[in-house]
């Protein structure tokens, strides 16, 4: 009877040390995943080529590691026009504030539809400061 609960210690023992050994690999395997980065910023300045004084701010966020390399995608948003907060889209970025006039209420929404038409967005905010938008001709 010894023998047998003996040797039902031993394999338990063993199976208990190959857990311990897979656990301290993948945390090892985990540590060279999760690789130092550095979290950049990029603010873009959009305005209207006739009217700079309509403009609309994007941030971009990502990370980079050391080799200038990406390792945290991209998130980018739009500031709001009087609040400064996170906006999802262009058009958020005016919820809660009206114009009074028809011409600016023309011209920020002149602005919008320039943006939204803008080609490759995301690389440019990461990219740019400033972004003149001319008029289509």
């Amino acid at each position: 009877m010894k023998n047998i609960g003996a040797s039902v210690s031993e394999v338990l023992t063993q199976e208990k040390k190959e857990v311990e050994k897979k656990t301290a690999e993948e945390e090892v395997e985990g540590e060279i995943e999760e690789e130092e980065y550095h979290q950049m910023e990029n603010e873009t300045i959009f305005f209207l080529s006739e009217a700079p004084e309509y403009q609309i701010s994007a941030v971009a966020e990502w990370g980079e590691n050391s080799r200038g390399d990406m390792v945290v995608g991209v998130d980018t948003y739009f500031r709001h026009i009087t609040t400064g907060e996170r906006c999802e889209s262009v058009r958020d970025c005016f919820d809660g504030w009206s114009e009074q006039d028809t011409e600016s209420a023309e011209q920020w929404e002149t602005l919008c539809e320039r943006i939204e038409e803008y080609g490759n967005l995301e690389q440019t905010i990461c990219d740019e400061k400033r972004v003149e938008l001319y008029e289509k001709k």
